[in-house]
């Protein structure tokens, strides 16, 4: 299925041999303490999936490796031994980025998990790959700074993971994706040398392969350590939170908003369904009987945020909203939050599984993406909670299902995919944070071309020749995009289910 011979991608599904296991097992625990590297089914079974809990693969051995120089080794000892490697971090991606390789080895750096240093005149972190996003705020609260992008994962995900996926969060409007809070990364080539990316400077010498690494899923190198952006802590803000009894007319508030030059904080919306889950587990006060719920905040001193909440009431008002409520204290800003930040959790308290997607859109089309949402939910025959990073229009329906019944699997899957097709019809893109992974592979041969997929693999080339690095993610050969455009589109329905995963 590989177009492009110079990059192999293996076949994961094929369980490795017992003697291949022994020596890569063997190899690893001449450069690591026993306990760090795992080859029994009972020891690896933790690290089979990350969050896309649906696809499943035992990895040949796991290593967890306590240094850096330990981490040089086992890529050292990969490279010669020609042992797929897989990054991992907390595990907490939604893509299946970090499902493992079947014949790999599932590289875990949740032991490089150090704060190095805090430079609070600079406004800078050195951080190893797998501190928490939230550690990180927490140990420059003192110095009242803190970093900026917040997944709703940050309690458990790592820095990482957050550069392989380019992580965002519901503050990533104003104040950016990983990519732009991340100064520089130090990584290690599938050949185990070290290399620098970006600078602590406003800028770096040469091409920009900082960017590059930011969201390249682990398939170019291992971080091993990065730099981030500490910013100074606002000393208020507040949430305006709007209700609207039609979809349409929240989303056109969405857009006037950013039409007026107002930046929020952050500006989410969540549909009905999401409210209703959500509620009675965070008692966060929504209105239950709105259609869509805006969630717009203003941070700044308490003067910037008393204008720009009126200038945002205003808007929201003459958008249509029902009502609007601004949050009245600290620990309702949070409250207001906490309900958005659980969402994906309250969806399983009213199903036995839930199909996170993750599409963008131009802004303008949110109403009518909602509008196709509740269409297809009809003709799926599936329910579907929208919860989205209005603001940049970064969508992530949640499609609810039962995993034990295999039709119900199908359609889910289909659902999504034809979420994924309508976000490309209406000029966005098939991910917006979480990654292409596994998931969305076939999808990205909805978007790129051959000549752009082929562009994505020399770059793949040029840092990891023998394609050992996160081999078969992200980039769909010219085979499985001509079995995709064979098979997608067939009496209107999507048949996701029935392509080859590797």
């Amino acid at each position: 299925m590989n177009s492009t011979p110079e990059v192999r991608f293996a076949d994961v599904s094929a369980a490795p041999a017992a003697g291949r296991q022994a020596e890569v097992a063997g190899r690893l625990r001449a450069l690591l303490p026993a306990h760090c590297v795992l080859f029994r089914d009972e020891d690896t079974r933790p690290y089979e999936c990350d969050g896309l809990s649906a696809f499943r693969q035992l990895p040949m051995v796991v290593a967890l490796p306590e240094s850096e120089s330990q981490v040089q080794a086992v890529v050292r000892a990969c490279r010669d031994l020609d042992v797929p490697i897989v990054a991992r971090g907390a595990g907490t991606g939604l893509s299946g980025g970090a499902m493992p390789h079947a014949s790999g080895v599932v590289l875990s750096l949740a032991k490089l998990n150090r704060i190095l240093s805090i430079d609070p005149l600079a406004r800078v972190a050195r951080v190893q790959p797998g501190v928490r996003n939230l550690a990180i705020s927490d140990a420059a609260f003192v110095h009242g700074l803190y970093y900026a992008p917040d997944p709703s994962s940050q309690i458990a995900c790592t820095i990482g993971g957050n550069i392989a996926e380019n992580s965002g969060g519901v503050h990533c409007l104003k104040y950016g994706l990983t990519v732009h809070n991340v100064l520089k990364v130090r990584a290690l080539t599938i050949d185990g040398e070290f290399v620098e990316f970006g600078s602590q400077a406003p800028d770096s010498p040469g091409l920009d392969l900082l960017a590059a690494m930011i969201g390249s899923e682990g398939m170019l190198a291992v971080v091993t350590e990065a730099t981030v952006k500490l910013l100074p802590r606002p000393p208020t803000a507040r949430v305006v939170m709007a209700s609207f009894d039609d979809v349409m007319r929240a989303g056109e508030a969405v857009a006037r908003i950013i039409a007026e030059g107002i930046i929020p904080a952050g500006l989410e919306m969540m549909d009905q369904k999401t409210t209703r889950a959500v509620e009675p587990f965070v008692h966060a006060g929504y209105d239950l009987d709105a259609q869509v719920i805006l969630l717009a905040e203003s941070d700044g001193t308490p003067e910037e945020v008393d204008e720009e909440i009126g200038r945002i009431e205003q808007v929201l008002r003459d958008s249509g909203a029902s009502a609007t409520r601004v949050s009245a204290s600290e620990s309702e800003r949070l409250r207001f939050w906490s309900g958005r930040k659980n969402a994906f959790p309250a969806a399983g308290r009213i199903s036995p599984d839930y199909y996170c997607m993750d599409g963008t859109i131009p802004r303008k089309h949110l109403g009518p993406m909602l509008v196709a949402i509740a269409d297809m939910e009809r003709r799926y025959a599936l329910r579907c909670m929208n919860v989205f990073h209005a603001g940049d229009g970064n969508l992530h329906p949640l499609i609810l299902f039962d995993a034990n019944d295999a039709d119900q699997w199908r359609r889910a899957e289909e659902f999504g995919i034809e979420i994924l097709a309508k976000c490309v019809e209406y000029g966005g893109t098939v991910t917006g944070e979480h990654g292409v992974g596994i998931e969305k592979i076939n999808s990205m041969c909805l978007q790129f071309s051959p000549e752009e997929r082929e562009t994505f693999f020399a770059l793949k080339r040029a840092f990891d020749p023998p394609g050992l690095l996160n081999p078969g993610k992200a980039i769909p050969t010219l085979a499985r995009c001509a079995e995709f455009g064979r098979m997608h589109v067939h009496g209107g329905k999507l048949p996701f289910s029935e392509l080859p995963r590797f």
